[in-house]
């Protein structure tokens, strides 16, 4: 096999398709989890949650700006970088599909077509598809450098002893070091290439001219990580942990150590110290249930669209078990093609599923074990992207088993043109593209853009609006830092509230010199424009933020907030986040309205919530006597409904005149059953708004139609109309 010759070409001809594809799926802005934080950060060059990716961010800030020419939107942009790297590795998997079916195959069409049924089918399984369509997460670039690794190992085998062959080997080894600046799952194929190196060619691991230059490389690839301090000491507006380091010496400690010493906060970032996870030893739930939670992503891949539970039975299923038997099928291909190069693909396989099970140590998932009623113990979403680069290796797999029962029964049918008139059988390759094609596609999904921008809207200017989690967090950075909207507000991260860094960036962001001002095309009719507050959102000192911890309160506390006081009595528990909120509200209330993104979260776990009241989808504090009677424009809902406070004027305005429902409104399939509670809580609004109105004396016919709204949001809020009638 020494003379085989690439099918560079059609490999390019597929990737134009494939790439094809995936911009007509193409979300047209961000998307929930992730992708908002992830976008952001990639244009203004600034640092995720940690590690950091800092691989990631550079790419995508140079794809940014290549593609900025052609004016197109930012995230638009940075979402065709995850189409184009998914394009990358299918193209590699095409090379490695096609040198494997080379050698077995009569003729080198054969293995071109067989080898193009394979990267269809792996480019098209459900999390590869969904995860190409927009950046959600870094892990498509990880895929990509799995894949081209893998290329490179079987160059290096087939021109071991040449000099090609050590370099090819020598680039492997860098790209996966460089990749793991950008996500630890482009090293998945070291198991791979270390036991394949061993057992092909170990000569070259005695040679002094392959570590001489091995070991440079790594260390240069390594070295990317520097990026990390240096844009954290330029303080950009997405600074997650801060990484800044006093010295050289301590930030090349903690990269080469891999943060397990070194400049506290860097090596912290590259340990996830923030996360806190137990040791592999300490299983979040049993092996076997962690297992399973893999075989239900498994089943997802081929047929997703064919039933629309969530759990691995029903319609999908003879799909999913053609894909078993046709994956095996391809291992017996591989087997028959180069032992060598089927131990690669075992090992890697095992690393990719198997191995990845062990090492995430996942809980219970988030739609399995539904008899584990806390929800703690299950994961907050599903986690099926981790596995993504094994369910694009598997389709590949499932493409060479096809090709070999396309090869076998055309000889059972005599061979020449029989090859022909078998090729209908080839067809199967386009089940996931059928069948997948509504759950991967996010095309005119701008559900998590519209949701970010109603809520920013729904506050005051130079709001403090503190939000809960990933979904009514991220979403509103990218708006701010991306579209330019409402960056007056200031957005509070509950959970970020219990590091050390974060309290003092959102001093220091806040100061009169550094806030953003309130911009007069957001007041739309309906806010003032005020002058910039004289004061940070907090009077601490850093000495003292740092300082806050949680614990129990000694004696009784009573912090005046506004015009009343809040009593918190003697033993009550109070979290760093909590105190650090109640500090940042009692000194900034005077001068910027407080709002929180639910009525639940963080307002009832300080007792506020009796001084909620509703604007839209946010819950202004308007701290009064509960015992006088309310303000004229406040009118309380039923306690059927809730019995929640209204303003219900703005409210009105806001869900008439403002609010953006593109996405979230008459769903066909809400994809992310772990997101519904988004348009779940425009159902509730309209809900309660249909009940405020009532009360409040508006016409019969605009109550009526806020109930109508609050039932068509119902059927979203249960998955989308197709979801429901497919129960």
């Amino acid at each position: 096999m020494t003379e085989y010759r690439p099918a560079y070409r059609p490999g390019l001809w597929l990737g134009l398709f494939v790439f094809g594809l995936y911009v007509l799926t193409l979300a047209p802005t961000t998307a929930w989890w992730d992708a908002s934080e992830y976008i952001a950060t990639g244009h203004i060059l600034g640092i995720p949650h940690p590690p950091g990716n800092p691989l990631f961010v550079a790419l995508a800030r140079t794809w940014s700006l290549l593609l900025a020419p052609l004016g197109l939107p930012v995230a638009v942009r940075i979402n065709l970088l995850a189409a184009a790297t998914s394009t990358i590795a299918t193209y590699f998997f095409f090379l490695i599909g096609h040198r494997v079916l080379s050698a077995v195959v009569e003729e080198r069409w054969m293995a071109t077509v067989g080898s193009v049924c394979g990267a269809i089918m792996g480019a098209t399984a459900y999390t590869v598809w969904s995860q190409s369509t927009v950046n959600e997460k870094v892990y498509t670039v990880s895929v990509a450098v799995v894949a081209a690794t893998s290329w490179l190992a079987l160059r290096w085998y087939d021109r071991r002893g040449e000099p090609a062959g050590l370099r090819a080997l020598l680039l492997a080894v860098y790209l996966m070091a460089l990749g793991s600046t950008n996500h630890l799952m482009s090293v998945l194929p070291a198991p791979a290439l270390g036991l394949f190196v061993l057992m092909a060619g170990p000569a070259v691991l005695i040679q002094s001219r392959f570590w001489v230059r091995a070991v440079p490389l790594v260390v240069v690839a390594l070295s990317f990580t520097i990026f990390l301090p240096i844009r954290a000491a330029q303080d950009p507006a997405i600074n997650e942990g801060d990484p800044v380091c006093e010295s050289a010496t301590g930030v090349l400690v903690a990269i080469y150590s891999n943060g397990n010493s070194g400049c506290a906060p860097l090596a912290e970032s590259l340990s996830r110290v923030q996360y806190a996870k137990p040791p592999l030893a300490d299983r979040q739930a049993p092996f076997k249930d962690q297992a399973l939670n893999y075989v239900q992503y498994f089943d997802w891949q081929w047929a997703r669209g064919a039933d629309v539970s969530e759990l691995p039975a029903g319609a999908r299923l003879p799909v999913t078990m053609l894909f078993v038997g046709l994956g095996f099928m391809g291992f017996l291909v591989l087997w028959r093609a180069d032992r060598m190069i089927f131990t690669y693909i075992v090992v890697l396989t095992g690393t990719l599923s198997l191995g990845l099970i062990v090492y995430l140590n996942f809980k219970y998932g988030f739609s399995l074990a539904p008899h584990i009623t806390d929800r703690a113990a299950h994961e907050v979403r599903e986690r099926d992207y981790f596995f993504v680069a094994s369910f694009i290796l598997w389709g590949n797999m499932a493409g060479l088993g096809l090709a070999g029962f396309w090869t076998a029964l055309s000889k059972r049918l005599g061979g020449g043109m029989a090859y022909r008139k078998a090729a209908p059988l080839l067809l199967v390759a386009l089940i996931p593209l059928a069948y997948n094609w509504q759950w991967a596609s996010r095309a005119g999904d701008y559900a998590a853009r519209d949701w970010a921008y109603d809520l920013l809207m729904s506050v005051e200017p130079y709001g403090v609006l503190f939000t809960n989690g990933d979904n009514d967090t991220f979403p509103l950075w990218y708006l701010q830092e991306i579209e330019g909207v409402r960056g007056d507000v200031t957005v509070i991260v509950v959970q970020y509230l219990y590091t050390d860094w974060y309290p003092r960036q959102l001093k220091e962001r806040t100061s009169p010199e550094i806030q953003r001002p309130f911009e007069e095309r957001f007041a739309v009719n309906l806010y003032t424009a005020s002058p910039v507050p004289d004061s940070a959102i907090s009077r601490a000192s850093d000495e003292i933020l740092n300082a806050v911890a949680s614990g129990r309160i000694p004696e009784d506390l009573r912090i005046p907030l506004g015009s009343v006081a809040v009593s918190y009595p003697a033993g009550v528990f109070l979290g760093r986040g909590h105190r650090l909120a109640l500090s940042f509200i009692h000194d900034s209330i005077r001068q910027r309205p407080i709002y929180f993104a639910s009525a639940g979260g963080l307002l009832r776990e300080l007792g506020l919530q009796d001084w909620g009241v509703r604007h839209g989808i946010a819950m202004k504090l308007v701290m009064r006597d509960l015992e006088a009677e309310a303000p004229s424009d406040m009118v309380q809902g039923s306690p059927e409904m809730g019995g929640e406070w209204f303003d219900v004027d703005r409210s009105m305005a806001l869900v008439r005149d403002i609010y953006q429902y593109r996405g979230i409104r008459d769903r066909e399939i809400w994809q992310d059953r772990s997101t519904l509670n988004i348009p779940m809580q425009y159902q509730f609004l309209f809900a309660q708004l249909a009940d405020v109105a009532a009360i409040s004396g508006l016409p019969a016919e605009e109550v009526t139609q806020l109930a109508e709204d609050a039932a068509a949001m119902r059927i979203v809020a249960l998955g989308g109309r197709r979801y429901v009638e497919g129960l």
